[in-house]
């Protein structure tokens, strides 16, 4: 989270890039995408879909104050989840995918940042342009919803944690199935 509130989002995104070692474009114009988990380094295209979600995820880090370790980018993908990746399919991809390794890591912080979406918005259904740029931090938590205090849980946000979380794991296993079956492939034809 950027320390001045009164920043604009484009001062407290560029911190944040900063921050953590990010180019000074956040790695958007970038063709490939490095991933680091733990020892292992995967790298993905970049897309133009998912440059087009990520500019509002980092401004999501920016007002939200989640981190950009594994737990804080699975706690922000429950976030995002939960209020809505719009028409954003690789959002919905990502965040599922992050979801679902978070939930191996910190079940009950995502499970906070879940609720936490359930009962805020985000900006994925704003226009992505200057104005959104120029507006301050602590004017969009509050136009966001982010300044609320301890929420409860329905049984309805339990059940839809459950089943998003269901659907994580699920598109998980189908994206390690994928990367595994040409080695899988190569081994049968080896045997």
């Amino acid at each position: 989270m950027d320390d001045d509130p009164q920043a604009s989002l484009r001062v407290a995104r560029q911190r944040y890039f900063e921050r953590n070692g990010f180019a000074a474009d956040g790695g958007y114009g970038a063709r490939w995408v490095q991933l680091k988990l733990g020892p292992l380094t995967a790298a993905f295209p970049n897309t133009n879909a998912r440059v087009k979600a990520v500019r509002y995820h980092d401004l999501h880090h920016v007002v939200t104050g989640y981190a950009t370790d594994l737990t804080g980018e699975a706690e922000i993908s429950a976030w995002e989840l939960a209020s809505g990746c719009r028409g954003f399919v690789a959002a919905w991809l990502l965040n599922l995918s992050a979801l679902g390794i978070g939930l191996m890591l910190a079940p009950k912080a995502l499970f906070r940042a879940f609720l936490r979406g359930r009962h805020s918005h985000n900006l994925y259904d704003a226009r992505f342009d200057d104005p959104l740029l120029d507006e301050r931090v602590h004017a969009v938590r509050a136009r966001l919803g982010l300044d609320h205090g301890e929420l409860r849980a329905t049984a309805g946000d339990r059940w839809l944690f459950a089943a998003c979380g269901l659907l994580a794991v699920t598109t998980l296993l189908a994206q390690l199935a994928l990367l595994a079956a040409p080695f899988v492939g190569l081994a049968l034809l080896c045997f």
